[in-house]
Formats: structure tokens, sequence, C-alpha cells
């Protein structure tokens, strides 16, 4: 089974200047095929960071994925990089300037000379063509090593990746159909550490395994399992999910692509209940969230421009249930002190009031999502 790892190559990447979603692709890409990969690197454009850099992660994997440093300016140092891991030269294709050329007719645009130097590639590298975009990629082989550097441009690496990366890993390292698949367990109002009580012994697994991954108020339980098809993927799987579901029980909204505010609004939908949310301090995130997903006939709402004590707050939710006609009032005050925030949350139900206070002491940024979690929780728990 191959190992991999993706190196990001971009001053811009360091400084915050753009966001690499190229990583993102190019895991997923290898998820799907079986390729095993365990660590991401991003680097700056100088020539002896990146060798260093890519001689290293060939002593860990077999095959090294690079993106960017492809253009035809100087600051796009990959192509001599990848030579000196190698220790060979870069050497003039008559051919990849061919390409060039015409990628620019295409374009109807002319070349500068600086653009020859993306016609120079290591002299023991096979080229890849590129026919969206005007960098040539390659890949050099050293044994079972390999390394493939593809270009920056989101496009082009993505249409390198599906159209000759993935045949080309298939067949080197005779892949033949592996692929790994993950799969999601929702969980809301309970913490990481709580979870990790309950089924840390579960994490220990090794295929598939078991992981966990913590939000503002959500812990994602993943699951990844690796086989020769998707199929026999989710047969290994089944009981561990099975396990995780039974021991995680209430506190498990939903999986895979379910959202606390999608699962929420099926059950209005299907209980036939309509739904007012009052909201102070969260910038209406849960109106706005369950508004994806309901109209009018289910959902309305109101944001409030101050606090107000919870007896005059709950006096409002009355008046809004009637005046809405409304089979639930949702109402939450979110205040921000500078090392809490503090949450009030009042559900309405005929006249039936369920009340919740919290404390939360981390990231301001991340408060009203944890509000938005908790709030829709206490709804969802109405129809349990």
């Amino acid at each position: 089974m191959a190992v991999a790892e993706i190196v990001t190559i971009g001053t811009e990447l360091l400084l915050g200047e753009i966001q690499d979603t190229n990583s993102r692709y190019i895991a997923r890409t290898l998820r799907d095929i079986g390729v095993d990969l365990y660590r991401l690197t991003t680097v700056g454009d100088n020539i002896q960071r990146i060798t260093f850099t890519l001689t290293e992660a060939l002593m860990r994997a077999d095959v090294v994925i690079t993106t960017g440093g492809l253009g035809p300016t100087v600051d796009d140092p990959t192509r001599q990089a990848v030579a000196d891991v190698f220790n060979v030269p870069l050497v003039y294709r008559e051919d990849l300037w061919e390409q060039i050329l015409d990628r620019f007719k295409f374009y109807q645009r002319t070349p500068t000379e600086n653009n020859k130097r993306q016609a120079y590639i290591p002299a023991n590298a096979i080229a890849i063509p590129n026919r969206v975009g005007t960098a040539p990629a390659f890949s050099v082989e050293l044994g079972v090593k390999t390394i493939i550097s593809l270009p920056g441009v989101p496009r082009e690496m993505e249409h390198l990746m599906k159209n000759y990366v993935i045949a080309y890993l298939k067949d080197r390292y005779n892949l033949k159909d592996k692929i790994i698949l993950p799969w999601v367990i929702h969980t809301v109002s309970m913490g990481e550490s709580s979870i990790d009580e309950i089924i840390g012994d579960m994490e220990k697994l090794s295929n598939p395994t078991v992981g966990l991954l913590a939000h503002p108020g959500q812990t994602d339980v993943r699951v990844t399992a690796k086989a020769s098809s998707a199929v026999e993927a989710q047969k290994m799987m089944e009981p561990v999910l099975e396990e995780i579901r039974q021991k995680l029980g209430k506190y498990i909204y939903g999986e895979n692509e379910d959202t606390i505010q999608s699962v929420v609004s099926d059950l209005l939908y299907e209980n036939n209940k309509r739904i007012t949310v009052i909201e102070t301090g969260t910038d209406a995130i849960i109106f706005n969230a369950l508004s994806q997903h309901l109209d009018n006939n289910y959902l309305s709402g109101e944001q409030l421009d101050a606090t107000i004590n919870h007896e005059t707050f709950k006096s409002l939710m009355k008046e809004y249930r009637i005046n809405k006609q409304s089979d639930l009032v949702l109402g939450l005050m979110l205040t921000s002190h500078e090392e809490e925030q503090k949450l009030y949350i009042a559900l309405l139900d005929e006249d039936t009031f369920t009340e919740y206070k919290r404390l939360y002491g981390g990231p301001a940024g991340d408060a009203r999502r944890w509000a938005l979690n908790l709030s829709l929780d206490l709804v969802r728990k109405k129809f349990l």
C-alpha cells in the first residue's frame, strides 16, 4: 500500500494571501484510490527549503505530490528544487516549449522570453502535458519513490489529477482499486473528552479506524475503512458504526451530510410544526440556518437589538407564539464579555417553557456556532 505526502509551495500561502484548496482535493483523490496520506507541508518559494522539505518527505513516503512553483518567474523554484533532490540538472525540452507555444496561441497571447523556463524539467523526469494551462507538470521516479509536481492553479491541478495522476499511481503502485471510505457520526451537546470516555477503546482500532473531531457544541466521530471496494469497506465499518450508535444514543443527531439545522427542519416538516425564532447577540444565525430548509409556512423570526431580562423575554415569546401562530418559539440571548459568553435559551411548547443556561469560555468567534448547536438540539429533543 502506497503512502503519500503533499507539499504545497508558495510564500503567498504562508502569508495567508490565498487559501490552500489544492490539498483538500488531492487528499480526497488519494483517499478514493486507497493511498494513505500521512503528512501535509507548506513551504515558501525558497529553493533550499523546498529541497530539504522534499528530501525529508521522500524518506517517509512513497509518493510526494507538490503543487505550485511551476510558473515562469524567478520565484517559481519547484523545478530546480526537485532537480536538486535527485542531483540532476534541468534540461530544456523542445517538445514542452512547443506545447507552451500552442497553449499561448490557443489563448491568443504572445509568450515572453521567461516562459521558456517552463520548458525546463529535471533530466530524469517524465513530462506530463498540461492541456488546460501553460505550465508543464512532471514526475520523477527513483526506485519505489516518486515526486509528482503539479501546477498550483486549482483548475489545472484538478485536470491533471483526474486525467493522469490517478491512473499513473494505480499502475505504478498496483493499487487494484483500493478505496478508503470515511463515515461521520455527528453528536451534539457532549464534549470531545466525554465521548472519548465512552468510546475511547474503539479509537485504538486499526481498520476501521475511529477518530474524534471537536466543533463548538458538536463532536464528530469519524470511522474510516480501507478495502478493495466501497461495499466491502461499508461491511467492515457497519459493526463499528452500530456499536457507536448504541453507546452514544440520543447524543447523535445525524450522519455524514446531515447538519443540525437540516435534521431539525425535517422534524418540523414531518410533525407539521411551525417555529418562531427570537434572537439577540447572534446576528440571526439560527433563523438564517433554518431558512435554508424551511419556508415561511414553517418559520418566522425576530432579531432583537438588545438583551432584556429573562421574564420579559419569556413574556415576549408568549406574545410571538400567539401573533405568529407558532407551535414552538425558540428564544436565545447571547451576551459576550472579555473571556466568556453567556447563553440563555428558552423553548416554548404550548404553555411549557424549557430553559437552559450555559457559559462558553472558548474563542469568541465560535460562540454563535456553539449557540446554534445547543439551541437547535433543544428543539430536536422535543421530538425524541
